[in-house]
């Protein structure tokens, strides 16, 4: 990493998305989150005192700053050379999450708590630690995030850059500032949709699981449908999850949702709801969401009009499809045929929509697509691509 570039940027995107009261007076005036540079005295003393060098990538970033502030959204301050110390005498009572961990007890009877070099200063119930008992090849540390609120085990990174990057990601999410990084994410993932239309299908979901880790909801958009037709389903629902608790604006009134996905929405609430478990329209009606209930009015309205079998899309594709069900709904293998040989007359309803999703909610469709024929259907170029 080279820090000194990289944190500059995000000091800028933070002072452009700050409310007035957050800004210290010495980051709104010098435009930086750091602190001046760790001299290379003053980290050997605090390697000195900790009996140990520290890893390179942490060492390279206190020699640019040492400190930072706001690191993601739920870290108001790190530690700098003068406090840095071991979790284990700063804070001893975090040691109690190991029991929550997967990992293999140490043979020494040690854990990444009690041996780990705690980072953060003032954090939300939460702590950033190095674990010098995790070292790859090249020196870095395991570095992990823990956040009490979150009921989760400790997240692990491969080093501290790693977690660097993954704040960075989370201040984007949250924040959604202006400037380069919003738009280079946003080029990538127009970039992305147009790989997914030529089949490109990996290549495509993991530029739109990036983009998504930085709030990029168009990102969401595309990489539900993609899920949907792999069979990914709890990855689709978590998509739409969020999705429908920030409704991205005209996503509802796109015909990519009213008439793609909120058939398959109705079917999977149909099929999950329970006294247990919630469906995705039941998480999205949670609170005063006026514009949520009318969308699922309209969808029920349509359901009730039309029967459960949905508008498949553009005219010749709608067609072809129907009387593949009309011929063939008792013979899954010859219906999967029809429907694969019918995908070369599919067209997108909109600029977003890069799957033919409407399939899933026709019970005797969904029961032809298996994980391989979904694939099948997304590596194939479609909608003149």
């Amino acid at each position: 990493m080279d820090w000194k570039p990289w944190l500059s940027r995000w000091s800028a995107e933070w002072v452009r998305s700050a409310e007035p009261d957050e800004l210290d007076p010495d980051v709104q005036r010098e435009r930086w989150l750091g602190f001046a540079p760790a001299s290379e005295a003053a980290i050997a003393a605090t390697e000195a005192r900790l009996g140990q060098p520290l890893p390179p990538s942490y060492r390279d970033f206190l020699l640019t700053t040492d400190g930072w502030r706001h690191a993601g959204c739920f870290v108001w301050r790190m530690r700098d050379t003068a406090d840095l110390g071991w979790l284990r005498d700063i804070e001893p009572y975090w040691e109690e999450w190991e029991d929550l961990s997967d990992a293999e007890p140490d043979p020494d009877g040690g854990n990444k708590f009690s041996r780990g070099l705690m980072i953060s200063r003032d954090a939300d119930a939460g702590i950033l630690f190095l674990d010098p008992g995790d070292v790859d090849e090249s020196g870095e540390w395991a570095a992990y995030s823990l956040f009490s609120w979150r009921a989760e085990p400790p997240t692990r990174f491969a080093s501290f850059t790693a977690l660097m990057e993954s704040l960075y990601a989370e201040f984007h999410e949250m924040r959604q500032p202006e400037g380069e990084t919003r738009d280079e994410w946003d080029a990538k993932v127009e970039q992305a949709r147009l790989a997914a239309l030529a089949g490109d299908v990996d290549g495509a979901a993991t530029v739109l699981a990036q983009a998504e880790e930085f709030g990029r909801d168009r990102a969401t958009v595309l990489l539900a449908q993609l899920h949907l037709l792999l069979g990914q389903e709890y990855q689709a629902s978590q998509s739409l999850r969020r999705l429908l608790r920030q409704v991205p604006d005209g996503f509802l009134a796109d015909p990519l949702f009213t008439d793609e996905l909120m058939p398959w929405l109705l079917t999977e609430h149909a099929r999950s709801a329970t006294g247990y478990r919630h469906s995705v329209l039941q998480t999205a009606m949670y609170g005063e969401r006026p514009e949520i209930q009318l969308a699922i009015g309209e969808g029920q309205a349509r359901l009730r009009r039309e029967g459960p079998r949905p508008n498949f899309g553009n005219p010749a594709f709608d067609r072809l499809a129907r009387t593949a069900l009309a011929e063939h709904a008792d013979d899954p293998d010859t219906l999967w045929q029809a429907i694969r040989t019918a995908l070369a007359q599919w067209q997108p309803r909109s600029v977003d929509h890069i799957a033919p999703v409407a399939l899933l909610a026709d019970p005797a469709l969904a029961a032809t697509f298996t994980r391989e024929h979904g694939r099948e259907l997304l590596t194939r170029p479609r909608g003149d691509r």
